[in-house]
């Protein structure tokens, strides 16, 4: 009798879903987030391959506010930002307060035709200082991946060896702000598609930051496009408080240095702990 019931209840949802859609009966917030979309659409594609592909396990919710402005600072690997995604859906499903993740995003997302519209849609904005800013004084919970696609495209040989983390504009925009700054440490994406080189002539033509070359792709075509099912760990560190600063520490490059060295060796001192605890890559 559940199984039915179950049925009938994703009926209705999706029904009230088309009618609010029809009728324009939901919000888009000024930086095109679309939270009806988002919860209806996109989180419920997602959570099959959070839950059962790979087998995503989240530690240290308790460290995430439950309202106000936070920042979290993760790791980025896996050829693809999937680990973006995963983080996003361990937020939005089990953090108590069911919090949104408003990513900050490459500009090359934006320029996309299909996904740049997507992206904006479920909650992604420019990796730029002001948006930072303006969605942390709102109370938004905002993630950021420092090293962009030098940390997303890297050779597996260099996996779970963190990249430069930037200038540390992430730094600046949580003491502007007096936000919280959370590190996130992602084990598992690594191996998703294990990078073993990069047609750089390919990529150049395509206007891309790298072409990989993995077991897979492109000797199978699409079904090389796969990730292979490794066993994820998503682990949110303890707070680094930004409230005893003043917003004008923002404009101390020692200081701003010094917040982003520690945010980093903290996060790569979590991925030695994460990875002596993994009994396998798939298990």
């Amino acid at each position: 009798m559940a199984e039915p019931a179950g049925l009938e209840r994703a009926l209705a949802g999706m029904l009230a879903f088309l009618r609010r859609r029809i009728t324009g009966d939901y919000e888009v917030d000024e930086f095109g987030f679309d939270a009806d979309l988002t919860e209806q659409v996109v989180a419920p594609l997602l959570r099959p391959v959070y839950r059962n592909y790979f087998r995503v396990e989240t530690r240290g919710l308790e460290n995430v506010p439950d309202t106000g402005g936070a920042l979290i600072v993760a790791n980025h690997s896996g050829t693809l930002p999937i680990d973006a995604l995963m983080t996003a859906v361990a937020l939005l499903d089990h953090h108590p307060a069911h919090r949104y993740l408003r990513m900050l995003a490459a500009d090359l997302v934006f320029s996309l035709p299909f996904l740049a519209p997507l992206a904006r849609k479920t909650g992604n904005t420019l990796a730029c200082q002001p948006d930072a800013e303006r969605l942390l004084a709102k109370g938004e919970l905002v993630g950021v991946w420092p090293e962009g696609f030098k940390g997303v495209g890297k050779p597996f040989s260099e996996r779970y060896k963190l990249q430069r983390f930037g200038r540390g504009g992430f730094v600046s925009a949580a003491l502007r702000t007096g936000a919280p700054i959370i590190p996130c440490t992602i084990v598992g994406a690594e191996e998703i598609y294990p990078m073993l080189g990069n047609a750089k002539t390919v990529a150049r033509l395509l206007g891309l930051p790298y072409f990989p070359l993995t077991p897979t792709f492109p000797w199978l075509g699409v079904f090389g496009m796969v990730p292979l099912p490794s066993k994820w760990l998503i682990e949110f560190g303890e707070p680094v408080s930004t409230t005893h600063l003043t917003p004008a520490a923002a404009e101390d490059p020692m200081l701003v240095f010094e917040l982003t060295d520690r945010i980093r060796e903290t996060i790569q001192h979590t991925l030695y702990g994460l990875l002596m605890q993994r009994r396998s890559v798939f298990f």
